[in-house]
């Protein structure tokens, strides 16, 4: 059991090593690569190990719940599950429904903003003036 837990960390060892080496090898070194490769080997390797002892925490069952899940299901208490959720029909409707708006004498009512209007107080032939000296000034 042991040399077949071991053959699933070398595999994985191996495939990372020939990962790394491939793809290094365009841009390294032989040596540069081998180097990279049984480093990427060793972390590949434990990176298997983790996950595999991960998984088996995880799927492991948990024996102390299994005996108490078996002393209550001797009771009669936990056995079944009520799925079935509470009618909340009304509730959604009322708060759905649009509520009239309270007033208690206050008028707090709609007032538009009256923003200052732009007007200039120049004669206009002075304004046609200073755009005939910009447009003299930037064409020519």
């Amino acid at each position: 059991m042991l040399f077949g837990s071991l053959r699933i960390n070398l595999w994985s060892g191996v495939v990372g090593f020939i990962l790394t080496f491939v793809l290094s090898t365009g841009s390294n070194l032989l040596t540069t690569s081998l180097i990279r490769g049984l480093v990427a080997f060793v972390f590949w390797f434990l990176l298997a190990f983790v996950l595999r002892w991960t998984l088996g925490v995880v799927a492991r069952p948990d024996l102390g719940n299994a005996q108490n899940r078996a002393s209550s299901q001797v009771d009669g208490v936990g056995g079944n599950l009520d799925l079935t959720t509470p009618d909340e029909d009304e509730n959604l409707n009322e708060l759905l429904k649009p509520k009239p708006e309270q007033t208690d004498g206050k008028n707090t009512g709609f007032a538009p903003l009256n923003p200052p209007k732009l007007v200039s107080n120049k004669d206009p032939e002075e304004l046609a003036k200073a755009v005939r000296h910009l447009t003299d000034k930037q064409g020519g």
